[in-house]
């Protein structure tokens, strides 16, 4: 199949993705394009995962796409989140075409765990019980 151009040079595509996904994880939310929500989503997911893994060495891997801070962040907050859940870290969901050039737009979010739902329903469940 192949990867998406998005009509840039690889250097270029790469960089433009790697900070994506940097304000992805530092906002929870972008709106952009399809198919760079698309390709965000996929790398996100990755990084993600080297977050769950944990370990200097997938620190390390982590900050070659992400910097330190953010990529501080991820191995400390976010990733533990999705601890129970495998795979699906990010949605995508399509908000319609672009009013100057008709490009197809889409919201990339990061997922919140079920895991959070349930224990914020529980809490909330003892609170209207007194």
């Amino acid at each position: 199949m192949g990867t998406r151009k998005l009509g840039r040079p690889t250097a270029h595509r790469m960089s433009m993705l790697y900070g994506m996904v940097a304000y992805l994880i530092e906002n929870g939310k972008i709106e952009t394009t399809l198919t760079r929500a698309k390709d965000v989503s996929s790398l996100a997911d990755k990084m993600i995962t080297l977050g769950k893994k944990g370990g200097l060495s997938n620190f390390r891997r982590a900050l070659t796409v992400l910097p330190e801070n953010t990529a501080k962040r991820l191995f400390d907050t976010i990733s533990p989140r999705y601890s129970d859940i495998n795979g699906g870290y990010t949605a995508v969901y399509k908000l319609g075409p672009r009013r100057g050039d008709g490009a197809e737009m889409a919201l990339i979010t990061l997922t919140v765990p079920t895991v959070e739902l349930s224990a914020d329903t529980a809490e909330e469940k003892k609170e209207k019980a007194e």
